[in-house]
């Protein structure tokens, strides 16, 4: 009951914004005014995000790892990239918003989440075990892609200014795609064993035979209908996005705050639910469902976001600039070489927690004081 109540607020909210949002931005002079919707709209969208988030952990029941963990993180990253959209094409002068929230996506999940959530997974069961294959291939993707799409950049000579040519442009997003795509392929195909606990494998191993057809009869029937409630609590935060792209950009304006700070909102927005979702199963010493969560996050982030963000800069004549400082690619460098790290063994303890917590700490500090 509560989902349809959620559902019927939010469409409510895109009924009237459709009506009246015209009026209600056109003037964001006052300040409570401007807060109201904000935190208008910032309620409607995290609060029909966790149905996402709710929608997708039913269809994970229904279809198993790691197709549950893969919906979500495709419709948290669509919503990503709907948010990012609206944001360039309404101020028109964000050529680092989409680099700005990739690198606060991945050290969110890289850091934030993953260093919580192995923190408080190390002082619950001291050690947690996970599938390494799973961990070291979604390493392996999220390495050339973050390097191809935040580094790369600052060091080609046709551009000065860590953006790309029209054929860079093209070709590294066709490039990204093709990666992204080799991955769906191994991580729903033969290889969709990497992304299983071993316990929970061995274990469906064993009942497979007695209870995969009775669950499949059972289950058939209700998957179109949760997909159908996934998608509609997707399109209001898609509709609801422009609107909430035009206060974002007015309030940072007006308080003079720093650029990457939108790039950072948007990421926080969307991914709370998922980092929320992904602590729970830490709790639950579901190790392996938190990695699928939190590594393809940023996988599905850099893959999709990179073409996305690219094909606007070239439909509207923006430029788009991925590049990192200085500064950030020393942090995502050591982001990464710290995540290989972490997950290059079978168990992980409270000590690689807290090293990305502070790697995330010194990221937020960075923020305000670059």
């Amino acid at each position: 009951m509560g989902g349809y109540v959620r559902l019927a607020v939010a469409w409510a909210s895109v009924a009237a914004f459709w009506w009246f949002g015209k009026g209600w931005l056109g003037d964001l002079g006052s300040p409570l005014w401007a807060s109201l919707l904000f935190g208008w709209l910032l309620a409607i969208i995290l609060w029909a995000a966790f149905g996402v988030v709710h929608e997708a952990e039913e269809l994970a029941e229904m279809l198993g790892e790691p197709f549950g963990t893969l919906i979500l993180t495709l419709a948290i990253v669509i919503i990503e990239v709907a948010l990012v959209s609206a944001v360039m094409l309404s101020a028109k002068a964000a050529p680092t918003l989409g680099r700005d929230t990739m690198f606060a996506v991945l050290m969110i999940v890289l850091n934030g989440v993953v260093g919580l959530g192995l923190l408080v997974g190390g002082l619950r069961h001291h050690q947690q075990s996970y599938n390494l294959q799973g961990a070291s291939a979604f390493l392996a993707v999220i390495i050339p892609l973050t390097t191809i799409a935040l580094i790369i950049p600052n060091f080609t000579t046709s551009t000065p200014d860590g953006s790309l040519t029209q054929f860079q442009a093209v070709a590294f997003s066709i490039f990204t795609v093709a990666l992204y795509g080799v991955f769906l392929l191994i991580q729903t195909g033969r290889h969709s064993d990497f992304f299983k606990d071993p316990r929970a494998r061995a274990e469906a191993e064993r009942t497979e035979a007695v209870e995969a057809p009775a669950k499949h009869r059972a289950s058939a029937g209700m998957v179109l209908g949760h997909i159908g409630l996934l998608v509609a609590n997707i399109l209001p935060i898609v509709l609801l996005s422009k609107s909430l792209a035009t206060i974002l950009d007015h309030g940072i304006a007006a308080l003079g705050a720093p650029s990457a700070l939108g790039g950072v909102l948007i990421a926080a927005i969307v991914f709370t639910p998922e980092g929320i979702s992904a602590l729970k199963a830490i709790a639950r010493n579901e190790l392996q469902r938190a990695i699928n969560l939190c590594l393809g996050a940023a996988t599905s982030t850099i893959g999709l976001t990179v073409p996305a963000v690219l094909a606007i800069g070239l439909m509207s004549g923006q430029t788009v600039i991925l590049g990192l400082s200085p500064t950030g690619m020393a942090l995502l460098a050591v982001t990464l070489i710290l995540s290989a790290l972490t997950f290059s063994g079978p168990r992980t303890t409270v000590l690689e927690g807290a090293v990305h917590l502070i790697l995330f700490f010194v990221y937020v500090v960075l923020i305000f004081s670059p």
